[in-house]
């Protein structure tokens, strides 16, 4: 069984607390190892314009405020073979474990990887 490290816990800070559930009962029951990077959690005004500026974003954080502005959404990266790992076949193993979690737990999560345009594999948000 898998553990989220120090790190990992401390990038959740701010976070809803479902989505701290759901990511608690996502690593006790994933096949593959998986953290939260320090972009992963809340995000300033700051942080997510920067993002957008690199590409990495739809939302600007300004006009198009992204669910990690307001703690709704967590981003997360595989974790083989001792390093990150943002690989479609990693992150869709980590995806299948975060969404059978807020399904037991009962609440609806939407998944990045279904997205069309823009997939962003490692997101997950609370779905309103």
């Amino acid at each position: 069984m898998f553990r989220l490290g120090q790190n990992s816990l401390n990038n959740r800070a701010g976070v809803d607390p479902r989505l701290i559930e759901i990511s608690d009962r996502a690593i006790q029951i994933s096949v593959i190892d998986f953290g939260i990077p320090s972009s992963g959690g809340m995000r300033t005004v700051e942080d997510q314009a920067k993002l957008f500026t690199e590409g990495k974003s739809k939302c600007d954080g300004r006009v198009n405020l992204s669910y990690h502005q307001s703690g709704r959404a967590l981003d997360v990266y595989a974790y083989v073979d001792g390093k990150a790992s943002w690989d479609e076949g990693h992150l869709t193993k980590v995806a299948a474990s975060m969404l059978q979690a807020a399904s037991e737990l009962g609440y609806r999560l939407e998944w990045g990887g279904f997205w069309t345009g823009f997939i962003d594999m490692p997101h997950f948000q609370l779905a309103e």
